[in-house]
């Protein structure tokens, strides 16, 4: 039986979220910082997903925070197949380069890598792809999750009917067992050519997993479902994305299309769907939101808009904070520019993809 997550949840993410309450305080004033790059020597571009790494494993150093990248060097969606590690000061290495011709299990579609991206303190790192040939939506194929060991190298892959376009990812680590919380977006996407269909889902994933021993898929579960997407020319694909897991169990998913947060409840335990779930909110303030985070000593609910820069700041009853223009680069200023969210001691991390660089807010930089 699993444990209640309340039990869990600062052993499990406390290190990466420790001093976010300080975040956004009034009497606080932030500042965003460009941290480094997320361009690799191949020229990848569009860093989507953002993950702290909480333990030193191999190439894997706590500390230090993953990118994957979802376009190559032609700026073509769904085709960008590297990881990059980056320091806190700034330093950046590359951690992967996933050749789609060599991978170990079966990737319908090849490699294009999302915001989908976990590390798992045993020493696992788990990204999603969904693929394109062109960077065009009528050739997005369904994907998988890649699972690579602490060198960077891919190791397994996890296919199901119920991956179909993994497009965001959080997870609930247990050192010996982990659940994935997964958003597609393909299910009946393409099909549509352009019309909203409600086939969005989250899908949970629990796996067994050890420092030795790569994560075995005990079971899948979907529990949410009838979200809305479609494709889109500028982002391939908009739908569910950010995810993000309190310490009730409640996992909140940005639903993008209708500009609002869903809350699933029980969503470590629960054998059945939710539909969308429960209303958390719909702030007139989000535009697209993408990217969620928690700050775990408050419940507060961060989530960053993918058409505009802002950030949106809710208390755990879902009434506005606060908002603040965190990404300017762009035309219009903030459009396209945020998707993943990784926060830490230092403030909250988060990708520019106007400026392909992983940046952060933070209190304590005046």
């Amino acid at each position: 039986m699993k444990q209640h997550v309340t039990e869990l949840f600062t052993s499990v993410i406390g290190f990466a979220l420790m001093a976010a309450p300080a975040l956004l305080s009034a009497t606080n004033p932030y500042t965003v910082v460009q941290v480094a790059s997320a361009v690799p020597s191949n020229g990848d571009l569009n860093p989507y997903g953002v993950a702290m790494v909480e333990r030193t494993s191999g190439n894997l150093i706590q500390g230090h925070i993953l990118v994957s990248n979802f376009n190559n060097s032609a700026n073509l969606q769904g085709t960008g197949t590297t990881i990059v590690d980056i320091a806190p000061n700034g330093t950046a290495s590359l951690f992967a380069w996933i050749d789609a011709s060599s991978l170990p299990g079966q990737c319908p579609g090849g490699v294009g890598l999302t915001t989908a991206l976990v590390v798992l303190r045993a020493g696992w790192v788990i990204v999603g792809s969904l693929p394109t040939t062109d960077g065009m939506s009528d050739t997005a194929q369904a994907g998988c999750l890649l699972v690579l060991n602490n060198q960077g190298a891919v190791v397994e892959t996890i296919v199901n009917t119920l991956i179909n376009g993994p497009w965001d990812m959080t997870v609930l680590d247990q050192d010996g067992t982990a659940s994935l919380f997964v958003t597609n977006v393909l299910n009946g996407t393409v099909a549509g050519n352009g019309g909203i269909v409600d086939e969005g889902t989250v899908v949970r994933i629990d796996v067994a997993q050890s420092a030795t021993i790569m994560p075995v898929v005990q079971s899948m579960t979907v529990i949410g479902s009838g979200f809305a997407e479609r494709t889109d020319p500028a982002a391939l694909v908009i739908g569910p994305t950010g995810l993000a897991l309190a310490p009730d169990a409640t996992l909140y998913v940005a639903d993008s299309l209708n500009n609002r947060i869903m809350s699933i409840g029980n969503a470590v335990n629960r054998t059945s769907s939710a539909g969308n779930g429960v209303l958390f909110s719909n702030d007139s303030n989000f535009n697209d939101p993408l990217g969620l985070a928690i700050r775990p000593n408050t419940g507060e609910v961060l989530a960053v808009n993918g058409n505009n820069g802002v950030m949106v700041v809710l208390a755990s009853n879902g009434t506005l904070i606060s908002t603040g223009l965190i990404a300017r680069s762009g035309t219009p200023p903030g459009a396209g520019a945020l998707f993943g969210l990784a926060t830490s001691s230092s403030g909250l991390y988060f990708v520019n993809d106007a400026t392909n660089t992983l940046n952060l807010l933070s209190n304590s930089l005046q």
